[in-house]
């Protein structure tokens, strides 16, 4: 048996959790919210995301010290903006070496190095091991329910990866060994941008001949991208690639996709931004590798640019998207 602490106390902190129990394993989430402490501890749910009950094993916490107590592994499942100001507290209370397990996705908000760099720069290597990020195509909705999920652990180090891999595997939550780190997690950070893209099709009345496409001319971006920085060809024909991006750019539950299909809808931008209360992560990073760009002239990415069109210069969707059809004739691949 061993313990982990999960930063964080929302839907993917919470299914992680009980796959972790179920497991056999000891949690204690750190979270800042009381509410959803006490109905962790109290009443044995998180009724914010999940109509569920949880396993009274599962307990949370405010003392972030009391957290990290004798933990072998550290659970990362936090916003990606508020990543490193965490990790420099844990930074300083934290007395014994651990592996650190990311399920963020996207870029650090002060830099925009991806979760693993930025995990690395705040901690040394005096209190962890080599970096594992949890990434593949899942929703907490469906693994709270034990639902069939099969993700990758991803790190430098494969040795290091395996004890991941065997800390979450069971007979529901399948998880494979990958060490493709910086093709996975460019990935799982465009996908979002992908999947925004497809929301807003959907808003706007498009159907499934209109998403296919996206999904596909959208994992071609994705290629040329991540390969440029370093990724894998491989990588994107799979679980952190493919997978991913299909069920976040098809599924309700997906924030990115929900989005963008209310930025569709009702073609208000401006308007979703300044109600939008939940993480999309898909729309600060369209601007991170929108704004990267300069410096791959040689790289074409018409989703990447239409998306930052519509997020951040006031374009209609309707005519980006019709842009996008009237583009010069060329050879697919």
């Amino acid at each position: 048996m061993s313990k982990i602490a999960i930063l964080g106390t929302g839907s993917w902190a919470t299914a992680l959790a009980q796959v972790l129990v179920d497991n056999k394993h000891e949690v204690l989430l750190y979270g800042i919210d009381p509410h959803e402490i006490d109905d962790i501890n109290l009443h044995h749910r998180n009724d914010k995301y999940f109509a569920v009950d949880l396993d009274e094993k599962i307990k949370a916490t405010k003392d972030l010290k009391a957290c990290l107590q004798d933990a072998q592994y550290v659970l990362i499942t936090i916003p990606t903006q508020f990543v490193r100001s965490v990790l420099e507290e844990v930074k300083a209370v934290l007395d014994h070496k651990v592996i650190i397990v990311n399920a963020s996705k996207g870029f650090d908000n002060t830099n925009n190095m991806r979760m693993s760099e930025t995990i690395r720069s705040v901690m040394g290597e005096d209190q962890r091991h080599e970096v594992v990020s949890l990434i593949g195509p899942s929703h907490a909705e469906e693994v709270i329910l034990r639902m069939l999920t099969v993700i990758c652990s991803v790190s430098l180090d494969l040795e290091i990866a395996a004890k991941v891999q065997h800390l979450f595997s069971n007979e529901y939550f399948r998880v494979y060994r990958l060490d493709d780190e910086v093709g996975a997690e460019y990935a799982v950070a465009l996908k979002n941008v992908i999947a925004v893209a497809s929301g807003c099709a959907a808003g706007l009345g498009y159907g499934d001949n209109t998403r296919a496409a996206l999904i596909t001319r959208g994992l071609a971006e994705m290629v040329r991208y991540g390969m440029a920085k370093g990724g894998k060809f491989e990588t994107y024909l799979g679980l952190t690639g493919i997978g991913d991006l299909v069920v976040t750019c098809s599924s309700v539950h997906s924030r990115n996709f929900q989005a963008g299909y209310e930025i569709g809808k009702t073609q208000d931008v401006k308007g979703f931004m300044e109600h939008n209360t939940k993480t999309v992560e898909g729309i600060r990073t369209c601007k991170v590798v929108h704004d990267d760009l300069v410096h791959y002239p040689q790289i074409q990415m018409p989703i990447i640019d239409a998306a930052y069109a519509v997020l951040y210069e006031g374009a209609n969707p309707k005519d980006v998207i019709r842009s996008l059809m009237l583009r010069d004739l060329k050879q697919e691949l």
